[in-house]
């Protein structure tokens, strides 16, 4: 297996496994037929305090979480693979700040669903690629444009039709994403750089080097 196979398939690890994490719990609550809402977000009261840890696990049905999954498997997918320096730190990070605001800083009700993690995510990979100047890195952001531009709007409630969707998480991930991507863009991918000067012999310049097999006399003008 070659390295970029290799470096592809690693990337994709923690993706699924976060990915099938949510999909046992829906199924738990599925077969079980509990409803773990109550594991959500409730800001600035005791009992909401878990759900900065648990909340982005708890979906409202099947709709949310895969309308959560694709893109939250991608976005994770690019994170791993051009970031895998600080992956885990910027995923983690993304993660627990998004939630920490929302505790903060949102309506009173159950906030759940991955959805401020996939905003946190985008806005990180497109802002990163902007910082950074990096070749590679600004075509993600192009990509991340084309595929989720439309995003921007999840983060105004007067274009939600429906009132329980949770705006404040899409603002908090979107705004914490770009934070980690302007705050940690010296870690992680370095654009390649070469040094011209280790690539010549000072002493003996390409133009001067012979053939030690090459006589005067072969040489033809």
């Amino acid at each position: 297996m070659n390295a970029d196979k290799r470096d592809f398939l690693q990337c994709l690890y923690f993706p699924t496994l976060f990915l099938a994490l949510l999909w046992l719990v829906w199924f738990f609550e599925l077969v079980f037929n509990i409803d773990m809402s109550f594991l959500g977000i409730y800001p600035l009261t005791f009992k909401g305090l878990p759900g900065i840890i648990t909340a982005p696990l708890v979906h409202a049905g099947y709709e949310h979480l895969l309308a959560n999954s694709f893109p939250l498997f991608v976005l994770s997918a690019c994170l791993f693979y051009f970031y895998r320096q600080i992956a885990y730190k910027i995923f983690f990070l993304v993660y627990l700040i998004t939630n920490i605001w929302v505790w903060f800083l949102a309506r009173d009700a159950y906030h759940i669903g991955a959805s401020g993690l996939v905003y946190g995510l985008a806005a990180y990979l497109f802002t990163s690629g902007l910082v950074r100047k990096n070749p590679r890195l600004l075509a993600i952001t192009f990509v991340i444009t084309f595929l989720y531009g439309s995003m921007i709007w999840g983060v105004f409630p007067e274009f939600f039709p429906v009132k329980n969707i949770s705006w404040e998480s899409h603002l908090m991930g979107m705004i914490a994403g770009v934070v980690l991507a302007v705050f940690f863009r010296n870690e992680g991918p370095k654009p390649k750089t070469y040094d011209l000067d280790d690539e010549l012999d000072d002493e003996n310049p390409f133009w001067e080097i012979k053939d030690s097999n090459h006589s005067e006399a072969d040489t033809l003008n």
